[in-house]
């Protein structure tokens, strides 16, 4: 496995360990539980020794690049030479807001794809944060525009705006150089002429450390990413066109063909401000590569577990829409269990039978690992064989198509009352909008809320923007109880 694999592999076993560890809670381990902990313990320590020799490898690689540029560098300056092609012009040459503004689009776009291309800024990606980077710059959409990803990437990402930066959001009175305050300035004056920010205050994160921009399917637990339709904006609503298909018919030869022109309708997607409070301890790393690294991931933190809240139950009110509350809006799509109060395997087969064949290749199930749970013990008697289970008991497919669980999906409670189980559908058709730029402001001390003394600590309130909702209904089926 490559060291990207591994990583991957490690953070998946790690966040499995945490959701058996939240299943077992205060209780005894079941032997299935036990057998599967010490499972992943195992595999987690052999991952990690794997690891260690591709990394000691890739930083001696590292070293030696480094080394022959050195020497190159020497070599010319010690002779001259005019042999060599030069090297391509700095990316932000002329860079100020003014100079930005003036470029062509083109030209911006390939100064930041050098910057992405350029080891010193993205060496704490992942390759697929660095795929999704190069994606974006070059990619334009009607809800997105490549070219002001690429100026915010310019103006946040040069040395200046970034250790100007590192001071703002570490340091309660920063002594900014000329060169970082104009750079702040700048970028600052650039986001509000092109309505990045809704409200004065706060500095925009440095792109290639930004969760709205870098935050992929591989990097995040939240099972909706994995699966759902996700797209970066640069608009204030994601709007899109959908269709139920061009309808066909039969005619008579020589007669005029029949009217049938499909109905086209024009989904939206709002977008709502998402807030955090990030603690962090004053010794904060000072080098770039480690504070961004630090910064990424406590960015990230929470905002992703919000996330996997609202895409699962968001009420649309100040918040996207969940799948669940989304479908439960929509008599057509919701499918009732047989028995009131129970569930079981002509429940599946009943869902199953009544999602749209075209929706089924596609498809994927989400549920609760409690309803999980329950599948396991169905088994595949009476001609049911629609269950995969492993042989921790987990169910890991149903009729051959992928399971995504979720914390923030029902239980399953046994009530003869209202209730959600499950939901099976293409979630090509939820589709998730993620506003670029996310904004932080510094907290210089965060109290002891008992004594009301400094703590060491200090905090960032930060703020974003995205949305989400289902963009197509009939593309799911909702299993409930009523």
């Amino acid at each position: 496995m490559t060291e990207d694999e591994l990583r991957a592999r490690i953070q998946q076993i790690r966040a499995e360990m945490q959701q058996l560890n939240d299943e077992i809670g205060e209780n005894a381990p079941t032997e299935a539980q036990q057998t599967r902990w010490d499972a992943l313990d195992q595999e987690h320590d052999q991952r990690e020794t794997a690891l260690t020799p591709l990394v000691q490898a890739r930083e001696a690689e590292t070293r030696q690049r480094t080394e022959r540029a050195q020497r190159l560098a020497d070599s010319q300056a010690r002779w001259g030479s005019v042999q060599i092609t030069p090297s391509a012009p700095d990316p932000f040459d002329g860079a100020d807001l003014r100079g930005l503004m003036s470029l062509a689009r083109t030209e911006v776009r390939d100064r930041a794809l050098r910057v992405a291309d350029d080891r010193e800024h993205v060496r704490h990606l992942a390759d697929d944060q660095r795929d999704q980077i190069d994606r974006l710059l070059r990619g334009r959409t009607a809800n997105f525009d490549n070219a002001h990803l690429s100026r915010l990437m310019l103006l946040t990402q040069s040395e200046h705006y970034r250790t100007g930066w590192q001071k703002i959001v570490t340091q309660p009175t920063p002594m900014l150089t000329p060169e970082e305050s104009r750079a702040l300035h700048a970028a600052a004056e650039y986001r509000a002429m092109s309505g990045s920010v809704d409200t004065a205050g706060g500095f925009a994160v440095p792109v290639l450390i930004d969760p709205t921009v870098i935050l992929t399917s591989q990097g995040s637990l939240n099972p909706f990413r994995r699966i759902s339709r996700v797209e970066q904006i640069t608009t204030d609503e994601w709007r899109g066109v959908s269709s139920a298909g061009v309808s066909w018919s039969y005619d008579v030869e020589a007669t005029a063909v029949s009217d049938d022109s499909p109905a086209v309708a024009q989904p939206t997607v709002a977008i709502h401000e998402a807030r955090g409070w990030v603690e962090f301890t004053i010794r904060l790393g000072q080098d770039w590569p480690g504070f961004a690294n630090e910064m990424s991931t406590l960015l990230n933190e929470g905002y992703d577990e919000l996330q996997a809240a609202s895409f699962a139950t968001g009420t649309g009110s100040n918040q996207p829409w969940g799948i669940i509350t989304a479908l439960d809006a929509n008599t057509n799509v919701e499918v009732v269990v047989t028995t009131d109060g129970a569930f079981g395997g002509v429940d599946i087969n009943k869902i199953w039978g009544v999602l749209p064949d075209r929706f089924k290749q596609n498809s994927s199930w989400v549920l609760n690992h409690d309803v999980g749970n329950e599948i396991a013990t169905f088994g595949n008697g009476n001609n049911l064989s629609f269950v995969t289970v492993d042989l921790t008991g987990v169910v890991e497919t149903i009729r051959s198509r992928p399971i995504e669980f979720s914390s923030y999906f029902p239980d399953f409670t046994g009530t003869t009352g209202a209730s959600n189980i499950l939901v099976v559908g293409d979630f090509r058709n939820y589709l998730i909008a993620d506003r670029i730029g996310m904004t932080v402001e510094l907290v210089p001390h965060v109290p002891d809320p008992s004594t009301g003394r400094p703590t060491g600590k200090r905090g960032w309130y930060a703020y974003a923007r995205h949305g989400a909702d289902s963009i197509n209904d009939n593309a799911f089926r909702l299993l409930q109880n009523q």
